[in-house]
């Protein structure tokens, strides 16, 4: 745990607009991160403003560990685009074009193809504890109405299937399903629109956030879903509000792609830490 009154620095990016906070304390074993740290920085209008908040932390078993934070102060089991953000960054400080990262989600593995960063967000969670649901029931049609399916990518996600993506109610649905009974961890909530056998619409309501523009584990449990359902292939498109994500469902698990930024590096000064350890 750092001193709370010594400035801390981050870095701000984005993957397709989906934006993160990313602090690096591979150099604090402990990691600097609580709930009412990441709730701050995460206001919008009080503090830096993000979707998510990623902290990397030393591993012994990985080239990194990793942390995820949701803007609400509470935890986050993975998050495929702040990891892509993150493998960029670290790529590039070190040489390399392949990574080994840990997560909550287990030891995720990055690789830089041509300069497209490639994240393997491991094979998608399909049984019901697993996801994981209040009870069992069929994961490809819940019982709910509207009639969605329910993956694990490390996170609970429910997928709906709308005839328009850009006209779903999302915020209200959103809000309403995040809490739904049948999730007891809670759940991001997609709603999407397939548009080709290799292309889908996706809009997103992440747990814990609210509306993004992006949202990666959001992307690669859509893919799985239309995927199983027999609305695409095992490759596919998805536009998202922020920008476009590649899907590459293989037997080594469900690989992300997409676009990354580096917005800018600021510090955090003592008099915002104040009290918030």
């Amino acid at each position: 745990m750092m001193d709370m009154n010594t400035p801390l620095a981050f870095v701000k990016m984005h993957g397709a607009g989906n934006d993160f906070v990313i602090i690096d304390s591979l150099h604090r074993a402990g990691g600097v991160m609580t709930a009412a740290l990441a709730a701050a920085i995460g206001d919008r209008h009080r503090g830096v403003g993000f979707d998510q908040l990623a902290e990397l932390r030393p591993s012994d078993t990985a080239d990194l560990d990793l942390d995820f934070w949701n803007a609400d102060g509470s935890r986050a089991g993975a998050c495929g685009n702040a990891t892509r953000c993150v493998a960029h960054m670290v790529m590039a400080a070190r040489g390399l074009d392949r990574l080994r990262i840990r997560t909550a989600r287990g030891v995720l593995i990055a690789e830089n193809r041509q300069g497209q960063i490639w994240v393997n967000m491991g094979a998608p969670l399909l049984n019901w504890q697993d996801i994981p649901l209040a009870q069992d029931c069929e994961t490809d049609h819940l019982p709910i109405a509207g009639d969605p399916a329910a993956v694990g990518m490390g996170n609970p996600h429910c997928v709906f299937f709308v005839a328009d993506a850009d006209s779903a109610p999302v915020a209200e649905q959103g809000r309403k399903t995040e809490h739904h009974p049948l999730f007891p961890q809670s759940t991001n909530v997609e709603f999407a629109s397939v548009t080709a056998l290799d292309h889908l619409r996706l809009r997103v309501w992440e747990r814990g956030t609210g509306i993004t523009l992006a949202c990666g584990s959001g992307a690669c449990a859509t893919a799985v879903a239309a995927h199983r359902r027999g609305l695409t292939g095992r490759q596919v498109r998805i536009d998202a509000d922020g920008g476009q994500l590649l899907v590459d469902w293989r037997d080594d698990g469900v690989w992300l792609s997409g676009p990354v930024a580096h917005v800018f590096d600021a510090t955090l000064p003592a008099e915002f830490l104040a009290g918030l350890a």
